[in-house]
C-alpha cells in the first residue's frame, strides 16, 4: 500500500491510514476473527481516540497495547510495515 502510494515515504503512508477511523475498526474486526488473544480492553481507548486531529499512533505501538498479529513493524536493513496474509 504505501509503496503504491510513495515508495520514499512509505512509513507516513501507513501512519496517516492507522490514525483514521476506519483502519481501526478494520483491524479490530479482523483481530476479532483471526487473534484470540487480542486485548480487546486497550483496544476500545485506542478506538474511542482514532479519528481525532491530534491521534497518532505508529504500528509497534499498535501491536504492542493489543496484542495484534494483524500488523507488524520490522527493523532489518530494509525496513518494513507488513500486514498479515490470510488464506
Amino acid at each position: 500500500m504505501g509503496k503504491f502510494k510513495n515508495a520514499e515515504n512509505t512509513g507516513l503512508v501507513i501512519s496517516h491510514w492507522l490514525s483514521t477511523r476506519f483502519a481501526i475498526d478494520f483491524l479490530g474486526i479482523w483481530e476479532q476473527v483471526y487473534n484470540p488473544n487480542f486485548n480487546y480492553g486497550e483496544f476500545a481507548t485506542i478506538k474511542s481516540q482514532s479519528g481525532l486531529n491530534s491521534f497518532k499512533i505508529s504500528v509497534k505501538e499498535f501491536v504492542e497495547r493489543t496484542n495484534a498479529i494483524s500488523l507488524q513493524a520490522k527493523a532489518s536493513r530494509y525496513d518494513g510495515t507488513y500486514a498479515k496474509r490470510t488464506v
